[in-house]
């Protein structure tokens, strides 16, 4: 289901203001996720708990001192090809959820937030579970990169 992109555009803002660049072809998706160090993949979506939920708690889990390297987004239901590619690529066996987030390291998936953990919670708490992936994946890489 395509949404109008008219609907569709403050959602896609409220994650590129924060510095997360889109990905709307299979092609985005291949250059973004294969890069070296530690990327952070949501995957957006118009549902509410993505507005009540899941974008707050990116953008809260950025204020945080370790942050992934590079910050990217697909839309579900809008980058339909880019969003099925990431899906059948670098998530492979993973569910298909929206939204949710991926934490990569250097193209490998480390960590994966389904919808079923974002419905219900609070952005806090989705929050911390970002920040948690960001400690344990994102110092460790950025260690091994120093070295």
């Amino acid at each position: 289901m395509r949404y109008d992109p008219l609907f569709v555009a403050p959602m896609r803002e409220e994650l590129v203001r924060l510095g997360f660049e889109e990905l709307r072809t299979p092609d985005d998706v291949d250059r973004a996720l294969s890069r070296s160090g530690t990327t952070l993949l949501v995957i957006n979506s118009v549902c509410g708990c993505a507005a009540g939920s899941a974008r707050p708690a990116v953008a809260l889990s950025l204020h945080h001192s370790v942050k992934p390297d590079h910050l990217v987004t697909v839309f579900a239901g809008m980058d339909t090809e880019a969003t099925q590619y990431a899906r059948e690529k670098y998530l492979a066996g993973q569910p298909p959820s929206s939204p949710s987030m991926a934490l990569f390291v250097d193209g490998t998936l480390a960590v994966m937030i389904h919808r079923h953990q974002i419905e219900g919670n609070y952005p806090e708490t989705i929050a911390r579970l970002l920040v948690d992936a960001y400690d344990r994946y994102c110092q460790r890489a950025n260690a091994d990169a120093e070295v």
